[in-house]
């Protein structure tokens, strides 16, 4: 586990963005049972946790992708992210509805997108990855060049490997659900049987939620 790996997802557990409940599982809108619930939303209330995330980002688009030329954000919750990151890279920003305006000039795409820019793309959540792989669509048939998909946190299911592997795009994510719950263990906020029924969800969710 990073060091940046361990901040995010500490500061994720402190200000509830993300909730652990393996004993009381959530529904997802899919109907899936799921142990943990993550609202990344409320990061932008808390000024040093948005700047970890931010630095973090803005770090590992440096190091790994500096040609960069554009930052862009998929509405809504990778809009202000994107934006803060775009900010001290000094770089244009551009933001991606998840369908086209219905009046107007029915743009999908708000900013300016110079056909061949390098892109990087950030959202607040990876879970399969589908919204935010329509948004790298778009992109893509603006003439962007999409270098990754950026997120704050990952699930790290497989289906996101999938279709991340599927559409030929790198994924990075500044902290994921390995390294949360490890961080959730050692801060005692779960047993050691809590920890080894949330490893279990990840291997195979579908499993996990027909026992709870």
């Amino acid at each position: 586990m990073t060091k940046i790996a361990a901040t995010i997802a500490s500061d994720l557990l402190r200000i509830q963005a993300v909730t652990l409940r393996p004993n009381d599982p959530f529904t997802w809108a899919s109907g899936m049972h799921s142990p943990i619930y993550t609202d990344n939303r409320l990061t932008i209330s808390y000024p040093a946790v948005r700047t970890h995330i931010a630095e973090g980002i803005a770090a590992v688009i440096r190091e790994q992708y500096p040609e960069t030329a554009v930052i862009a954000g998929v509405a809504t919750a990778g809009i202000p992210h994107a934006a803060w990151v775009a900010q001290i890279l000094n770089l244009p920003l551009i933001y991606v509805r998840s369908k086209p305006k219905d009046h107007g000039a029915g743009r999908q795409i708000e900013g300016v997108l110079t056909p061949g820019e390098k892109v990087v793309m950030l959202d607040d959540l990876i879970s399969t990855g589908g919204s935010v792989l329509q948004a790298a669509k778009a992109v893509q048939a603006e003439g962007g060049d999409i270098q990754a998909v950026g997120s704050i946190f990952s699930y790290q299911l497989e289906a996101a490997t999938t279709n991340f592997a599927a559409a030929q795009l790198p994924l990075f994510s500044l902290t994921n659900y390995t390294a949360l719950i490890e961080v959730a263990r050692q801060a005692d906020q779960i047993t050691d049987a809590e920890l080894a029924s949330l490893h279990a969800w990840r291997q195979d969710p579908a499993a996990w939620g027909q026992d709870h």
